[in-house]
C-alpha cells in the first residue's frame, strides 16, 4: 500500500520527531520510521472525510468526549464497532439496569467442531462508556440511524481459533459475580492495551504504577478529561498507532485485526452507497487501535473488491441480554480489580465538574428521570476542512498539577475506617489520619500532586490490613466497594426471553421479589393452598436445570411415588439470571427444555444404560410423561444390548428396582418396556457373568450388582419366559481368581442350592485353618458383605465368619489386617453395613454381663426343631380315628349332600383294632421322607 499523501498540518511535528530520532538513535533508522509513521497514521485518520471517533473500552474520558461531540456534530448515521447481528437487541437496553451484556448464543453448532459447543459471544455495556453514549443518542434521536459494522458472531468463531478464545476468556476470580459472563468470548469494543510486553513493562516501571489500568488513568484519562475534541482525537490516534506499530508479529491475531478493519470499512461503504448519505453527516465509533488502520480498504475512498466477506455457517444463533457486573468485565478483559468501579466514579465526578449532559436511553432503569427537554435542538457546530495540529502543543505541555482535594481525601479516609470496623478490623481515628497522610506520601513518591484512588487503596492496605483479614473481605476489596462497588446489572422483565417470563409468571403466587438479587425464602403449604403445587413443580424443574444454589430445597423432597405436602426453598433466581436467560435460548418453556435435555442425555454418544434409566426416572418424576418414559425406556433396551461391560450395573440395579416399585404401586399393569428390559437384562447379565468373574477391571460391587439383578428379578423374568437353567450354567462356568469374587460365587451357589450352608461354613473354617490364606481373609469377608446385595439371607453366615476370625486368630495375625478389613468394608460396602449390624445385634447378647456365658448359635449342637412338638404315642393308647365313629352325623350329612348312600364299617379285629390311619402303616416311605425333610437331614 502506498503511503498517505502528507499534509502541512503536522509538518512541525514531523520535523521535531525526525530531529529527536536522529539525536537519540545517532542517525536515520527504524526509530525514525516508527515516529514518522505514527504521525502519518494520525494525519491520515484526521483527513478522512468520514469522521472517525477513537475510543477506549469503558473509559470515562472517551464517554465524556463522545457526549460532547454528539451534541456538537449531531450526526445522522452512527457506525459502531459491534457485531452487526446484535443490532435488534440494542433497543432492549432501556428495559435493563446497566451494566448488562449483549449476548449471541448457539447451543447446537453446524459448521464448527462439535466440542466447541455451546458458543457464546458477549459485549458488555456500561453507562461510563462511549459506546453507550452513541447507542443512547442514536436510539432516542429522531432521524438518526445506528449501524453496527463489525463482524458477525458467526465470523468471530470462523476467524479465531479455539485456543485463542481460552486466552480471551480470563479465569474468573473467586467472587461469583466475576463469572456472570461464563466462558463467553468477549467482543473487545475499543480495546486499547499494548501488545508488546516490554513496552507495557517499561510504561509501568517509569510511570511508578502497578498495573495498566492505573497507568491509563494517570497518564491518559486525567489529561484528556478536559481536552477539546481535536486534541482528544489526535492523542487517541497517536496512542493507537503506537500500540499497533509496536505490536509483535502474531500472524493469526494481526490477520484477524486487519480482517475486522476491512470488514467494517466494507460495510460502511456499502451503506453509504445504498443510502446516498454524505460521509460528513456520519460518525464512525471504533477502538483507537483500529482507527489508525493501514489496510488498503481504509476510508470511504479506499480500495474495494479486494476483500470478500465469507458466508455465515448454518449455525443458528440466538440473542439476548444477560446481567453483567464490574467484576465480570474486569475478569473478561484482564483489567485490574476495581478499575471499572473507579472508572464509574470518575465518570460521575467528571459530569459534575464539566456539566456535560450525558445521553441516557429514555426509561432506562437505575437512572434519574430526565428533565424537561428544550424545544429547539442545538444547531450542528461548523466543521473545519482540516484539523489543526494539536499534538505538538499537547506533547510539549507540562503536566497540569491538580490541586489536592483535602475534603475528598478526608472523606475517603473516614469511610474506609468505618467500613473496616464493620468488617472486623480494629481500625480507629488514628488509622484514618495515617491513611490520609500515607496517600499524600505515596502520591509524592510517584510524582503526583493529587493522590489517585489507586494511591489511596495502597495506603489503606498498608495502614489498616496489618497481618490478617478478620472477615470475608480484605481492605483492597473494601476500597473497591467504597469507590462504587461491584455494580451488577439486571435485565428487565420485558427484555427477558419467553421462558424466563413464564417462570416469573408461574412463581407469582409465591409473592416474592424473585427478580432481585439475593436469597429469598419460599414456604409452600400445598395442604392449605393447592395452587402452590404448580409452583412446586416449577421449582423442582429449576433445581434440575439451573446451577446449584438457584433453587435449593430446605424441606421437602420429590421421589418416585412421593409428594411433599409442605416445602421450603431458598431461591436466588435474580443472582442466577444469566443461567435462566440462557435456558430461554433452548426453548419456550421449562418442560420443553427439560425434555430436550433428557433426550440429549439419553441419545448421546456416551450414553449408558444407567444414563437412559436416569432420564426415564426424571421424565416420570418432573414431567409425568408416560409417552416420553416409554420412548426412553425402549431406547434403554437397545443401549443395554450393546453394552459389553458391567461398569454401570450397580446404578442399573438401583434404578430398575425403583422404577419397578413405582409402577407396581401406581399402575394397574407394568409397562411393556420394563418387562422387556427385565427379560433382556436377565439374559444379558447371565451371558456376561462368567467373564465378569474373571475380569480384573470388574469390581466385586459390580459383579454383586449383576447377581442382585438376576436374583431379585428372577421371579418376574421366569414368568416372562426366561429359563433358570441359563443362570445355573452361568454360575457353574464362573471360576474367579480374586478372593472377594470367590466368596461372592459361593454365596450365589448357596442361593441356587448347589452349595449348602454347612458346606459354606466348612469352607470358611478351612480358610481360617490355612495360615497362607489368613492374610487374604478380609478380602473374602468383603466378598461376603457384597453378597448381601443379591443374597440378603446370608447375613447370619457373614456375622459368623467375622466372629470366628476375631475369636480364633491371635492378635499378632488379627491386628495387622484389621485396618484393611475396616477400610475395605467402609469403601466398598458402606450401604450394606446396616444390614450386617442389625443381624449382629440380633445374635449377640444385649448386656455385657451375659457375654461370658453366651454361646454362639453356630456352636450349639444341632437338634431336631420339631422333636419337642412331636409327642410319641404310648403302645396301649388307641390311635384310631375315634372322633368320626363317635359322632357320625357330620359324615352322614356330607355323604347325603354328595348323593352317596354309604354304610359304616365295623371295628377292625386283630392286632390293630383302631381301624384308623392304616395307609401310613402300609406305606411308611412317604412319612419317613417328610420326617427327614422337616428335621433338616
Amino acid at each position: 500500500m502506498s503511503g498517505p499523501q502528507e499534509s502541512t498540518s503536522f509538518a512541525a511535528l514531523r520535523g521535531q520527531l525526525q530531529e529527536s530520532a536522529a539525536t537519540f538513535a545517532g542517525g536515520p533508522d527504524a526509530l525514525e520510521g516508527i515516529l514518522l509513521g505514527m504521525v502519518d497514521d494520525v494525519d491520515r485518520a484526521v483527513r478522512e472525510p468520514l469522521e472517525i471517533f477513537p475510543v477506549c473500552h469503558h473509559s470515562p474520558a472517551s464517554a465524556l468526549a463522545m457526549a460532547r461531540r454528539l451534541r456538537e456534530k449531531q450526526p445522522k448515521v452512527v457506525y459502531l464497532e459491534l457485531c452487526e447481528d446484535m443490532a435488534p437487541l440494542l433497543t432492549e437496553l432501556r428495559n435493563c439496569r446497566l451494566p448488562v451484556a449483549v449476548q449471541a448464543f448457539a447451543g447446537d453448532v453446524d459448521g464448527f467442531p462439535a466440542d466447541w459447543a455451546p458458543l457464546s459471544v458477549v459485549a458488555p455495556v456500561t453507562e461510563a462508556s462511549a459506546e453507550y453514549q452513541a447507542i443512547a443518542y442514536a436510539l432516542d434521536t429522531p432521524g438518526v440511524e445506528l449501524v453496527l459494522v463489525d463482524r458477525s458472531s458467526d465470523h468471530v468463531f470462523q476467524w479465531d481459533r479455539r485456543g485463542e478464545h481460552a486466552e480471551e476468556a480470563a479465569t474468573p476470580p473467586e467472587e461469583a459475580e466475576a463469572a456472570l459472563h461464563g466462558e463467553a468470548v468477549g467482543v473487545e469494543i475499543g480495546d486499547l492495551r499494548p501488545r508488546f510486553a516490554e513496552l507495557e513493562e517499561h510504561l509501568l516501571r517509569h510511570g511508578k504504577v502497578r498495573h495498566w489500568s492505573e497507568w491509563w488513568h494517570q497518564y491518559v484519562e486525567v489529561p484528556l478529561g478536559d481536552s477539546d475534541h481535536d486534541t482528544y482525537r489526535q492523542v487517541m490516534f497517536l496512542i493507537g498507532s503506537l500500540f499497533r506499530r509496536l505490536a509483535p508479529g502474531e500472524g493469526s491475531r494481526v490477520r484477524v485485526d486487519e480482517d475486522r478493519e476491512r470488514y467494517m470499512w466494507t460495510r460502511m461503504r456499502e451503506h453509504l452507497t445504498a443510502t446516498g448519505t454524505d460521509p460528513k453527516d456520519c460518525l464512525y465509533v471504533c477502538g483507537a487501535f483500529h482507527a489508525a488502520s493501514r489496510v488498503e480498504e481504509f476510508g470511504v475512498h479506499g480500495g474495494s473488491g479486494t476483500f470478500t466477506i465469507s458466508p455465515r455457517t448454518a449455525t443458528t444463533w440466538q440473542y439476548g441480554l444477560i446481567p453483567s457486573s464490574h467484576a465480570a468485565i474486569e475478569a473478561q478483559f484482564g483489567l485490574a480489580a476495581g478499575s471499572v468501579s473507579i472508572a464509574a466514579t470518575e465518570w460521575a465526578k467528571s459530569l459534575k465538574r464539566t456539566r456535560v449532559k450525558p445521553f441516557r436511553l429514555e426509561g432506562q432503569a437505575g437512572t434519574k428521570k430526565p428533565g424537561k427537554k428544550t424545544a429547539a435542538a442545538l444547531a450542528p457546530a461548523p466543521q473545519s476542512a482540516v484539523a489543526a495540529d494539536k499534538l505538538t502543543g499537547f506533547l510539549r505541555r507540562p503536566p497540569v498539577l491538580d490541586g489536592l482535594d483535602e475534603a475528598e481525601l478526608l472523606g475517603w479516609s473516614v469511610d474506609i475506617v468505618r467500613a473496616a470496623r464493620r468488617n472486623g478490623y480494629l481500625a480507629s481515628t488514628a488509622d484514618a489520619i495515617a491513611v490520609f497522610e500515607t496517600s499524600i506520601l505515596l502520591a509524592g513518591m510517584r510524582d503526583r500532586a493529587k493522590p489517585t484512588p489507586y494511591d489511596f487503596q495502597d495506603a489503606a492496605v498498608t495502614c489498616i490490613e496489618k497481618d490478617s483479614v478478620p472477615g470475608r473481605r480484605d481492605v483492597r476489596r473494601l476500597v473497591e466497594i467504597m469507590m462504587g462497588g461491584d455494580r451488577i446489572g439486571q435485565v428487565g422483565y420485558d427484555s427477558l426471553p419467553p421462558l424466563a417470563r413464564d417462570v416469573y409468571d408461574r412463581l407469582a403466587p409465591l409473592e416474592l421479589k424473585l427478580e432481585q438479587r439475593g436469597v429469598r425464602r419460599a414456604l409452600l403449604d400445598m395442604a392449605s393452598r393447592p395452587e402452590l403445587q404448580a409452583c412446586s413443580d416449577v421449582l423442582w424443574m429449576l433445581r434440575r436445570l439451573m446451577p446449584q444454589g438457584a433453587a435449593r430445597p430446605i424441606m421437602g423432597e420429590r421421589g418416585l411415588g412421593e409428594r411433599s405436602i409442605q416445602e421450603s426453598w431458598d431461591l436466588a433466581l435474580g443472582t442466577h439470571q444469566r443461567a435462566l436467560i440462557e435456558l430461554g435460548y433452548e426453548g419456550v418453556s421449562l418442560e420443553q427444555v427439560l425434555e430436550q435435555r433428557l433426550r440429549r442425555d439419553a441419545y448421546g454418544a456416551q450414553a449408558t444404560t444407567a444414563t437412559v434409566l436416569a432420564a426415564v426416572e426424571d421424565a416420570t418424576l418432573y414431567l409425568r410423561s408416560r409417552r416420553l418414559s416409554d420412548e426412553l425406556g425402549t431406547h434403554a433396551l437397545k443401549v443395554l444390548a450393546t453394552e459389553r461391560s458391567v461398569d454401570g450395573a450397580p446404578e442399573v440395579l438401583r434404578r430398575v428396582r425403583a422404577l419397578l416399585a413405582y409402577y407396581r404401586t401406581s399402575e394397574p399393569v407394568l409397562p411393556s418396556w420394563i418387562e422387556s428390559f427385565v427379560k433382556t437384562g436377565y439374559a444379558h447379565y447371565c451371558t456376561l457373568l462368567p467373564t465378569a468373574f474373571r475380569d480384573e477391571d470388574a469390581t466385586v460391587g459390580q459383579v454383586a450388582a449383576m447377581l442382585g439383578f438376576l436374583f431379585s428379578m428372577e421371579s418376574l423374568a421366569l414368568s416372562l419366559g426366561c429359563d433358570r437353567t441359563q443362570l445355573e450354567l452361568a454360575v457353574a462356568q464362573s471360576h474367579p481368581d480374586e478372593p472377594s469374587k470367590t466368596a461372592l460365587l459361593w454365596a450365589a451357589q448357596v442361593q441356587l442350592g448347589t452349595l449348602s450352608r454347612a458346606e459354606l461354613r466348612a469352607r470358611c473354617d478351612e480358610l481360617l485353618d490355612n495360615p497362607l490364606v489368613v492374610p487374604a481373609y478380609p478380602r473374602y469377608l468383603s466378598g461376603f458383605v457384597h453378597a448381601l446385595e443379591p443374597v440378603p439371607g446370608l447375613a447370619d453366615v457373614v456375622v459368623e465368619a467375622v466372629s470366628n476370625a476375631f475369636g480364633r486368630l491371635p492378635d499378632t495375625v488379627l491386628l495387622p489386617w484389621l485396618p484393611l478389613l475396616i477400610t475395605t468394608l467402609r469403601s466398598g460396602a458402606s450401604d450394606l453395613a446396616p444390614l450386617l449390624i442389625r443381624e449382629a445385634g440380633r445374635i449377640f447378647p444385649g448386656r455385657l454381663a451375659a457375654l461370658d456365658t453366651w454361646v454362639p448359635p453356630w456352636r450349639m449342637p444341632q437338634k431336631d426343631p420339631f422333636a419337642a412338638a412331636r409327642p410319641k404315642p404310648a403302645p396301649d393308647v388307641h390311635r384310631g380315628a375315634t372322633l368320626l365313629t363317635t359322632h357320625p352325623s357330620t359324615c352322614d350329612a356330607v355323604a347325603e349332600l354328595l348323593g352317596y348312600d354309604g354304610v359304616w364299617a365295623g371295628p377292625a379285629a386283630g392286632p390293630n383294632p383302631s381301624g384308623g390311619a392304616v395307609l401310613t402303616a402300609r406305606h411308611p416311605v412317604t412319612a419317613d421322607a417328610l420326617e427327614s425333610l422337616l428335621a433338616g437331614g
